[in-house]
């Protein structure tokens, strides 16, 4: 079994509404309260971290499992949206929909096309980070093939 850790350290010098940093190995970034939650909005937040990690996971199992299926694509590309509800003062990041925009080769059989779109699925599935969020934030795929 191998396991792996990650590390980040994260200062936060003052109130709510400060400029906080966070690093990690290949990260390093300014934080803040979004503006849409009357943050000042610098930097990135956390909102748009949990996307970015579950868009980034998704992305990646996807072009795994294609490859490991001999599916060749002319492109690969992705738009994801989170959506978070405040209700009553209460934040929940309800949902996440991850848009794949996949270009097959000219010459794809139905059979590949076929296979695509389960992979779409089956790569939700099995990203890890899906898998944590699980239970918590639903995740959805509106996948276009081409």
């Amino acid at each position: 079994m191998a396991e792996h850790q990650f590390h980040l350290k994260a200062d936060w010098p003052g109130l709510r509404n400060d400029v906080g940093t966070i690093e990690a190995l290949h990260l390093k970034t300014k934080v803040s309260i979004p503006i849409e939650m009357d943050g000042p909005g610098i930097g990135t937040n956390p909102d748009e971290m949990l996307l970015g990690a579950a868009a980034t996971c998704y992305i990646i199992t996807l072009a795994a499992m294609m490859e490991r299926s001999h599916i060749e694509k002319r492109s690969l590309t992705m738009e994801s949206v989170g959506i978070v509800d405040v209700t009553n003062g209460v934040i929940t990041y309800k949902k996440i929909i991850h848009k794949p925009a996949i270009t097959l080769m000219e010459n794809a059989s139905e059979a590949e096309r076929e296979l695509t779109r389960q992979l779409t699925a089956k790569a939700e599935a099995s990203c890890m980070i899906s898998r944590a969020l699980r239970g918590n934030v639903e995740v959805l795929v509106e996948e276009n093939i081409r």
